[in-house]
């Protein structure tokens, strides 16, 4: 099997220095990657010739169109017999795609997701903020952790699929929450999609508060896409963080008559440093936590309220929505 790596980067030529680097140390090489400059005024060009006799390259320069778009450009340009896509900010492990393929042929799937983790080199708020991403107590663990509150559902960030199932779903629309969305395409089509746990990347994420707030934020107002999109899509876990930000408001009303209610908001902060503390074994990236994970929560819920109120209870933009229902090819 070969597989097709699509990547489509704009204006991150030290993110393509990585990424690169990471596939020149993998173990098998049975892969091609197609590597999509998104109208960069920053091009990679440069770090793609240091490595065009190492790993098979196909690079493409366009105009800039977005990631949806962008990727639906690799697919056409692709190879191999498996798509592979992964973020620009991601460092593959050596063994990964070695143990993709023992993973594909024991337990075959046309379509595999895979969690990510936070590299020994990466920066203390980048570890913190991948605690907030994947811990339970943040996103219940619907992004490929063992203990999950909603069925997996692949991400662009790690995710793949054969090339029958591009031919037969298409693409990814022009939409945030495009990963998703593809993801319950692929499964109404009929193809299997599992969780190959063991299939991860290490993922760098933004590095500051105020970029992961307004990425979260996005996430929170594209749950309501999708759920305009597919009604039963829309499960409790995607609306926690917005009842978790109501019941804050809620407690900090209430908490001028009955101060010992602060005693809950408090607990959690506790939870999540504790929490943090266990699988980081750092009491900074602890502390950090306390504050990545409150940001992830309010970022999201604050998201989909705002995404809820405009689109569900005033009906307000839903035309826009509606031109998503074409599927992209």
């Amino acid at each position: 099997m070969k597989f097709s790596i699509i990547v489509p980067i704009y204006n991150r030529p030290d993110e393509a220095v990585e990424l690169l680097e990471s596939l020149n140390q993998q173990s098998q090489k049975n892969f091609e990657l197609v590597l999509i400059e998104d109208g960069s005024t920053l091009p990679c060009s440069d770090i793609v010739s240091l490595y065009a006799d190492k790993i098979e390259i196909n690079y493409i320069t366009k105009s800039n169109t977005g990631r949806s778009d962008t990727r639906n450009v690799g697919m056409k340009a692709a190879c191999g017999d498996y798509f592979v896509f992964f973020d620009s900010d991601c460092i593959i492990p050596p063994q990964y795609f070695e143990t993709l393929e023992k993973r594909l042929t024991d337990d075959y799937a046309d379509c595999f997701g895979g969690p990510d983790a936070a590299h020994e080199s990466f920066t203390k708020i980048q570890k913190a903020v991948n605690y907030a991403m994947t811990s339970f107590w943040t996103t219940g663990g619907i992004r490929g952790g063992k203990v999950k509150m909603e069925k997996f559902k692949p991400r662009t960030f790690n995710m793949g699929f054969a090339r029958k199932v591009y031919e037969t779903v298409g693409g990814f629309k022009d939409m945030f929450g495009e990963d998703i969305d593809l993801a319950i395409r692929i499964n109404r089509a009929g193809f299997a999609t599992k969780l190959y746990s063991d299939v991860f990347v290490y993922h760098k994420r933004r590095v500051s508060l105020k970029k992961f707030y307004k990425q979260v934020n996005i996430f929170g107002q594209a749950r309501i896409n999708l759920y305009i999109l597919y009604p039963d899509s829309l499960k409790l876990v995607h609306a926690l963080p917005a009842i978790f930000v109501g019941g804050i408001a809620a407690t900090i009303a209430m908490a001028v008559f009955f101060p010992l209610l602060m005693i809950l908001p408090a607990a959690y902060i506790l939870l999540l440093f504790s929490d943090s503390l266990i699988k980081n074994r750092s009491i900074e990236i602890a502390a950090l936590s306390m504050v990545t994970g409150p940001v992830q929560i309010f970022g999201y819920g604050l998201g989909f309220i705002k995404a809820f109120v405009q689109k569900v209870i005033l009906r307000k933009g839903l035309e826009d929505v509606e031109t998503l229902k074409k599927v992209y090819k």
